[in-house]
């Protein structure tokens, strides 16, 4: 399953739309809604459009690897809510996550468990500032 506009929304909330490079939280430069890789290098600059684009292409791979790992049906919300979790903490934190262990389980249905297993990855640079997006993806997931 695929982004919808309510996800795609979601996250470009979340992530926030900057066109110039940037330096985040963890100290990786990004540009647009969270785009990372050797694309984004100091002093490089892009339009809204551009920014799009890069959403778009790199949604791809985390709504690819959320479809592959994940071995349970899922409702569109909460594709929603682990593609912008993905895309947060990367395919191989989110791959060697309890979270997706839970999920894969059966354990979907345990809103206290599966908010806790979101609420681990509430750190960036050392610094617990990403808890609060946690709690909107955990309720995401159960909308």
């Amino acid at each position: 399953m695929k982004v919808d506009k309510v996800g795609r929304d979601f996250l470009i909330r979340e992530e926030g739309v900057v066109l110039k490079a940037y330096k985040c939280a963890a100290g990786v430069w990004t540009i647009g809604a969270g785009s990372t890789g050797r694309h984004v290098k100091p002093g490089v600059k892009i339009t809204m459009q551009q920014a799009e684009a890069l959403l778009t292409h790199d949604l791809k791979r985390f709504e690819e690897a959320v479809a592959t790992l994940v071995t349970v049906e899922l409702t569109q919300n909460q594709t929603n809510a682990l593609v912008s979790l993905a895309f947060n903490i990367g395919i191989n934190g989110f791959a060697k996550s309890s979270l997706l262990r839970e999920i894969n389980a059966g354990n979907k249905d345990d809103v206290e468990r599966i908010t806790e297993c979101f609420c681990m990855w509430r750190n960036a640079g050392g610094k617990p500032i990403l808890l609060k997006r946690r709690q909107r993806e955990s309720a995401l997931f159960y909308k």
